[in-house]
């Protein structure tokens, strides 16, 4: 708006330089740019990224099977055993010794993180397997997908808005640049007759 503002003003005003009416311009460009290249690109990339995840969750939840494992007895807790990035709660409160059986119908046996603050033999839980029993994380949700995908498209918006705005103020800095150039060639030339009388000035 103030780019809008800036060129309405200077449009007609006799102290108005080129420069300065460029450089309103330029103004005016990045912010039409900003307000639609950039939700353009975070729709794009964020749309992208919902169609890749959600055939993700969809894939995961064919090949990932929700099973019930049974407590055979506790495990002695290490915290040094559970990867932090992956750690649910239920893997920092109780790690048993069950058994399960797979979709396929065989029979499986080992430690597993329980998820139970008192896990005693004969107590059920559920696990997630692949299609042969063995352990596997539990498969991404539609919700997460979503939110994924949100954050990409909000990211790649506001990258493009940075990158148009980055540009923005490469080609002001370059105008300005080359004013001041232009402003020091004019002073060479008339340096010399600074003052002198007679000289014009």
């Amino acid at each position: 708006m103030r780019a809008i503002k800036g060129l309405w003003r200077w449009r007609h005003n006799p102290l108005c330089r080129p420069t300065d009416l460029a450089e309103a311009w330029v103004a005016l460009a990045a912010l039409l740019l900003i307000l639609s290249v950039a939700p353009l690109a975070g729709v794009l990339v964020g749309g992208a990224a919902q169609d890749a995840l959600e055939r993700s969750v969809r894939e995961q939840h064919e090949a990932r099977h929700r099973v019930t494992a049974t407590v055979l007895r506790e495990l002695e807790r290490s915290p040094l055993g559970v990867d932090p990035e992956s750690a649910t709660a239920g893997d920092l409160r109780s790690r048993v010794l069950a058994d399960w059986t797979a979709p396929d119908g065989s029979e499986h046996e080992g430690s597993v993180p329980a998820g139970l603050d008192d896990p005693h033999p004969g107590d059920h839980f559920a696990i997630w397997t692949d299609g042969q029993g063995r352990l596997v994380a539990r498969p991404l949700d539609s919700a997460t997908a979503t939110t994924h995908a949100v954050l990409a498209g909000s990211g790649a918006a506001l990258s493009a808005a940075a990158l148009i705005e980055a540009g923005r103020r490469i080609a002001v800095w370059r105008m300005v640049r080359r004013r001041y150039a232009r402003l020091e060639q004019e002073w060479d030339r008339a340096g010399p007759d600074w003052g002198r009388t007679g000289a014009g000035s």
